[in-house]
């Protein structure tokens, strides 16, 4: 009896357990076909064009790279000046000394864009060192077609400015007007303290800065042709990865998906706006588009030097959280200062934020302790990135070439900013604002271009070649993909690490 049940237990106990194993390989499966970044699935990612170059086509990328940049320079060099300056030299005499200066702009049209004011002091002994703090009263009028010269925000502003005289004296922005309404203004200023100083003062040099026309028409042209250039390259992206699940693209392929749209964005489409519409709101909502974009990019970098060596899930908490917020801390300064900055000129066009904002100091410091802790932190990432994916081919080529690329745009933005600022960047300039340190528009147009051909050199690299589908199907197949691999003869791109 007991041998009868054992011969029909065990056949039963066999079904039982041939169906067991035929679950779990199901399960395996399904979780297989869910799970798109386990390390056993290389060959679901979806292939790179950069695993396909060999060094000659390497160096052909950076050559191109260059090329496209030096001529933006060469473009720029030859380009108008940014911009345009008046002068209004007013000597002093004993008639004036204590009088109101009335000064009568140029005309303007809305190809000026903004308006400066700014004065220098000028002393009879150059060698004489002095500080003092002077009171400004001014009064902004703007001129209309019939000679009337209604005022400007409706009232006469009191601000106080601090002069400081060595061998020359720094030079005092008295108003600045982010928009125009009007074809010319008036402006009359009067200094309540320099009574005390008519020995020295021997006259005081008022300068208008607008926008040159020229400039406006070529920043219009150039804006319109890269926003067409990434239109056209954002296309052919996306095109080139329609084969392929979305879930399936790599990490580098995901951001660029991102960082593309943005710089398009960057670009700003809508920055002919401000010649249409009197109004501050293009031009912060153009500020608003570069820090997003430049925001977008720092966050690139770092999500993509700690992905690149993390196989698997990425949770939100551990991955993306401390991430977004070093950059968020970045973006949110910046974008407090332009708007509060944009927003107090509409009513006040004395108002200066690294002057008038009593805790700019300290908010100058938390940005550069914020950015000091992000360079730490990508730093970290690089160097263990390095450390651990060097030994690994496909996705060392992936890590050096975007270290190379990434330094060689860092390098040279570290240059631009030099040129544009001086030595005083971090002193006197906290947020990436407008300059009038601009000598001509090669400074603007080779830091637009450098960072359109960054991304436009990434998404060429990233993007899969036109046989990468038909190469991967072949390199799922054993037969196919061990006939045809060799040592000496490798395709990149169908032998690919997971991310």
């Amino acid at each position: 009896m007991e041998a009868d049940f054992a011969a029909f237990g065990s056949p039963l106990c066999g079904e039982v357990k041939r169906f067991c194993r035929r679950v779990r390989e199901t399960y395996r499966e399904i979780q297989e076909d869910l799970t798109p970044y386990k390390d056993d699935r290389y060959y679901r990612l979806a292939p790179m064009r950069l695993y396909t170059l060999s060094k000659r086509h390497f160096v052909l990328v950076f050559v191109v790279f260059f090329i496209c940049f030096g001529l933006t320079v060469f473009i720029g060099i030859a380009g108008p000046n940014v911009i345009e300056t008046s002068v209004a030299r007013t000597d002093l005499n004993n008639s004036l000394k204590l009088k109101p200066f009335n000064l009568s702009s140029p005309p303007l049209s809305t190809y000026n864009q903004q308006l400066w004011l700014t004065c220098v002091v000028e002393v009879d002994q150059h060698d004489v060192s002095l500080k003092k703090n002077v009171t400004m009263i001014v009064k902004v009028l703007g001129v209309v077609k019939d000679g009337s010269t209604p005022y400007v925000n409706n009232q006469v502003h009191n601000r106080t400015r601090l002069l400081s005289c060595a061998q020359k004296c720094s030079e005092i922005i008295v108003a600045h007007l982010g928009y125009l309404n009007y074809t010319q203004y008036n402006i009359f200023v009067s200094f309540e303290d320099l009574n005390k100083l008519t020995n020295t003062i021997q006259n005081i040099t008022f300068t208008w800065k607008t926008y040159n026309p020229t400039f406006s028409q070529v920043e219009i042209w150039f804006r319109f042709v890269f926003v067409v250039l990434t239109f056209m390259v954002t296309c052919l992206f996306a095109h080139s990865l329609r084969k392929f699940s979305m879930r399936d693209w790599g990490i580098e392929q995901k951001w660029m998906s991102i960082l593309l749209p943005l710089l398009l964005l960057y670009n700003d489409p809508f920055f002919p706006l401000s010649f249409l519409v009197n109004s501050w709101f293009p031009g912060m909502l153009d500020d608003l588009f570069q820090s997003l974009f430049l925001c977008a990019l720092l966050l690139f970098w770092l999500c993509v030097y700690h992905g690149i060596r993390v196989q698997g899930e990425r949770k939100f908490l551990t991955f993306y959280l401390p991430k977004f917020f070093i950059v968020g801390l970045l973006w949110l300064a910046s974008v407090t200062l332009g708007i509060w900055q944009t927003v107090n000129e509409v009513h006040d066009p004395t108002y200066q934020y690294r002057v008038d904002t009593g805790n700019f100091q300290g908010m100058k410091i938390f940005f550069l302790v914020v950015a000091t802790t992000y360079i730490l932190y990508l730093l970290f990432l690089i160097v263990r990135a390095c450390s651990e994916l060097r030994n690994m081919p496909y996705v060392d080529l992936r890590l050096k070439f975007l270290t190379a690329l990434t330094f060689v745009v860092l390098v040279i933005s570290i240059v631009i900013l030099y040129l544009r600022f001086g030595a005083q960047v971090l002193q006197d300039n906290f947020v990436a604002e407008l300059s009038t340190h601009y000598q001509n528009s090669a400074e603007f147009l080779s830091f637009y271009g450098l960072l359109n051909f960054y991304l436009y050199t990434l998404a060429f690299v990233y993007s899969p070649s036109k046989n990468a589908l038909y190469e991967s199907q072949l390199k799922d197949n054993p037969a196919f993909s061990m006939l045809n691999d060799s040592d000496d003869d490798v395709i990149y791109g169908c032998c690919i690490i997971s991310d």
